[in-house]
């Protein structure tokens, strides 16, 4: 993977100062009912609820009970009913998520509830309509349920890293601009060349050089931001990067 050309070092400028993050915060927060750890746990939930739909899926469970399983996981879940589980994985919120979905789908008394959507418990805000029309275009290889979650989990966080990206270019009027850059973030784009750019934006190929190098700049700076909401520590940040290359081969 070359995702915005980040290297194996590039996290180490993020770990010299990492922030207080959204995960440390609510792991701070533990079981109390601190005002700002829900909206900050449901804000991550609403990011990351699809890897958790592959993985009920692709542990045999039919495309309805899959919906309404993560729909019920994340309303027990954000209840905080969960957070004395997997003491030795909270450090990461990816692998403390799938420990306790794992909890959650051997408990046959929650698989039950589910069918209720729920079991009472308010529909968690998110949009998990079409999730299965993704399931199929997006999933027809044969991963494990743990390498689907993963490669998933690690997908839908470039896909939020490609959103801010085009929300800034958007917000500065160079939507144009980032539309005809972000074919280079992934790698080198061997079908079109800065040349081609540069005449379909009415630039310079050097100008349209510098604005590749700036985009892929900022793409690292979001995605190690992206990537420090899930983590506790600065150690497990570079951590996460590692897993990041290798989760997709």
């Amino acid at each position: 993977m070359d995702a915005c050309q980040l290297d194996h070092t590039s996290s180490s400028a993020g770990a010299s100062s990492f922030p207080s993050t959204q995960w440390s915060l609510i792991l701070a927060a533990g079981n109390s009912a601190a005002p700002d750890s829900r909206p900050a746990l449901a804000q991550l939930c609403g990011k990351y609820w699809y890897p958790l739909y592959v993985y009920a899926r692709r542990q045999g469970h039919g495309p309805q009970d899959a919906e309404d399983l993560t729909q019920a996981f994340f309303a027990r879940f954000l209840e905080k009913k969960y957070f004395g589980l997997a003491e030795a994985r909270r450090g990461r919120f990816r692998s403390f998520l799938l420990v306790c979905l794992r909890h959650f789908l051997n408990d046959e008394s929650d698989r039950a509830t589910a069918a209720k959507r729920g079991g009472g418990s308010a529909i968690v805000p998110f949009e998990i309509d079409g999730a299965e029309e993704r399931y199929r275009v997006e999933l027809a290889d044969e991963l494990t349920p743990e390498k689907a979650y993963e490669r998933r989990w690690a997908a839908a966080l470039l896909e939020h890293v490609l959103a801010r990206l085009r929300q800034e270019y958007v917000a500065a009027g160079k939507s144009p601009q980032f539309e005809a850059l972000r074919r280079f973030l992934w790698g080198a784009d061997t079908a079109t060349s800065y040349a081609d750019v540069a005449a379909q934006l009415g630039s310079t190929e050097s100008a349209v050089q510098t604005a590749v190098q700036r985009l892929r700049a900022r793409c690292r700076e979001i995605l190690l931001h992206e990537t420090a909401q899930t983590v506790a520590t600065p150690e497990e940040l570079q951590e996460e990067i590692h897993w990041l290359f290798a989760a997709f081969g």
